[in-house]
């Protein structure tokens, strides 16, 4: 089992290295970071080589494996030179375990697993953590693979050198059989008998091994024999290990009781304890369950993160000013398709449209959540979310930079769920959205009363994000910014001024830009969209003919007309 845990965990983690470095929008510098902190937390490993063929393949060199074990990198290529064969077998769909230690000179271990169509992967790791498992005693145990190579075995000395088992009788069984496990008595070369038994690990072509001489097994029944006299000693014992599992029946469940409400207290609110007597034990574990279920659905109705920090002391009662960033959402002709819906489905059409709005809150909060911001609230069809409020990333910059990462992931979620639909679909219709940004002082604080209160904000700044979020209709946009927000990330993000607009209660115009993209280039060329234009093409919007657009409309939410 722990042989097969710790190739299983090298093998997982190299290829959740090779995942992220595949990757196609990632920077160069993120990819830099995600090599050095994988062999951070893995640093057995001591290279991943990826190879495609004669021609082509790439090495990922863990340097500080090799400065520790005074090694030179370019051993590696002396490694794939000798294993050539070895890497073709495994371009041709075979999964293979080498030992790498008569090149390296110190316990290494090569997994090759194919990868793709004809290519392979190599992991080069130190198997030293594995050698001490297999420790030497009454029982000797040691890892083979398929060819009979010794991988790990107590005798360092024998991995070292490479040496090879396949004559061995037991060795010759193993190979031969086509079970997974077995135990036998065999005799080896020198006339000897042993008890052995083996275990395949077919993932990696490896088998692991057990012997124990043939009298020391029997040596065993012969004690048992000798110790018939010490009977009341031994119904003494018995006596003692019944009381220790009863007591267990007892503090094991109060254990279980004492984590899951540690694990409640760090925010993990549905819980399942399981009740397996029918004593009082079982009735308070029953009534666990029931409070952690309603803390759960309670959860759903409140912000989690936020409640558990104001718990913790990390949020002060009263308001604070904060220097934050808020942010306003809201569907395009939502009361339109309202009506479609209602009169598309009838009575049903409350369960459709709560249905299809959740998908598309689900969608959006999974955003704010992800870049480190807060949802504030949901008003009808709007969202309503801050960033550097109840936690910050660092800095104001950073807070509005996750801000407009969460909008843009939007536009992209959203894009990708309108391609999955059907066009004009009464029961899923294409969604599109308008996105509000504003950056400033506002007031952060726990508003409400006694009975009810929610964390949120107000100020100013709030109300500029609101009535921004109100002008991409007009403007034919999807997300603006106000100017407060594009002077603190503008070296980050791609924009198009928009004209200046009078706002009520503001003396002078205000700038606002629309969001294009954030700076990002591959293969020397900035990541599309790369101008307004390409935004609405993707959206599907018509540019407006600005001389005719009233921006101050939006100011004006209803006409009052004379009496016809």
């Amino acid at each position: 089992m722990e042989a097969e845990r710790s190739l299983s965990a090298v093998r997982s983690n190299a290829l959740v290295l090779l995942d992220t470095l595949g990757v196609a929008d990632s920077s160069e510098a993120l990819l830099r970071q995600a090599t050095a902190f994988f062999f951070e937390r893995n640093q057995d490993i001591a290279a991943i080589i990826i190879s495609a063929g004669e021609s082509s393949g790439a090495e990922i060199i863990n340097n500080r494996f090799f400065q520790s074990n005074e090694l030179d990198p370019s051993i590696v290529g002396a490694f794939l030179e000798q294993e050539r064969e070895a890497a073709e077998r495994c371009r041709q769909g075979e999964h293979l375990l080498i030992n790498a230690a008569s090149v390296f000179r110190i316990p290494v271990l090569a997994i090759f697993y194919p990868r793709g169509e004809g290519g392979a992967a190599i992991i080069l790791f130190s198997s030293e953590t594995l050698n001490n498992s297999f420790g030497g005693g009454v029982n000797v145990s040691f890892l083979i693979n398929d060819a009979g190579d010794i991988l790990v075995h107590p005798d360092n000395e024998l991995v070292l050198a490479g040496a090879n088992a396949a004559n061995q009788p037991f060795v010759a069984m193993l190979r031969e059989s086509s079970d997974l496990n077995l135990q036998t008595f065999y005799t080896d070369q020198d006339g000897k008998q042993y008890f052995g038994a083996f275990q395949k690990i077919p993932a990696v072509g490896a088998a692991v091994i057990t012997s124990v001489e043939y009298d020391v097994v029997f040596e065993g029944t012969v004690a048992t024999t000798r110790r018939n006299g010490y009977l009341a000693g031994a119904v003494l014992f018995a006596s003692v290990i019944v009381i220790w599992f009863f007591s267990k029946t007892i503090s094991g469940p109060l254990k279980n009781l004492t984590a899951a409400a540690r694990k409640m207290q760090a925010g993990k609110f549905e819980l399942n304890i399981e009740g397996n007597t029918q004593d009082e034990l079982g009735v308070l574990a029953d009534s666990f369950n029931q409070m952690s279920n309603a803390l759960g659905v309670f959860g759903r109705f409140t912000n989690r993160e936020v409640a558990l920090r104001a718990m913790r002391g990390e949020i002060r009662p009263g308001g604070e000013s904060k220097n934050a960033t808020v942010f306003f959402s809201d569907i395009r002709n939502f009361t339109a398709i309202s009506e479609t819906f209602t009169t598309t489905f009838g009575a049903d059409a409350s369960n459709k449209i709560i249905a299809w709005l959740n998908e598309y809150f689900t969608s959006m909060v999974d955003c704010v959540e992800k870049t480190n911001g807060v949802v504030d609230k949901f008003i009808g069809d709007s969202v309503m979310a801050h960033w550097g409020t109840a936690y910050t990333s660092g800095s104001p910059a950073h807070d509005a930079l996750n801000c407009v990462r969460a909008a843009l992931m939007m536009r992209n979620r959203l894009a990708a769920m309108n391609r999955r639909r059907e066009t004009d679909d009464p029961g899923n219709p294409h969604i599109r959205i308008g996105c509000g940004i504003n950056s400033g002082l506002m007031i952060a604080g726990q508003l409400g009363s006694d009975e009810r209160m929610e964390y949120t904000v107000i100020g100013d700044t709030v109300n500029l994000a609101s009535r921004t979020e109100a002008l991409n209709k007009p403007l034919a946009t999807d997300i603006l910014i106000t100017e407060n927000t594009w002077s603190l990330i503008k070296k980050y993000i791609i924009v198009e001024e928009m004209p200046p607009v009078r706002v009520k209660g503001k003396k002078d115009p205000v700038r606002f830009f629309a969001v294009v993209n954030l700076k990002m280039e591959k293969d020397g060329r900035q990541i599309p969209p790369r101008s307004l234009a390409e935004v609405r093409n993707l959206l599907g919007l018509e540019p407006p003919d600005l001389s005719k657009v009233d921006l101050d409309a939006e100011e004006k939410k209803y006409t009052i007309g004379a009496k016809q």
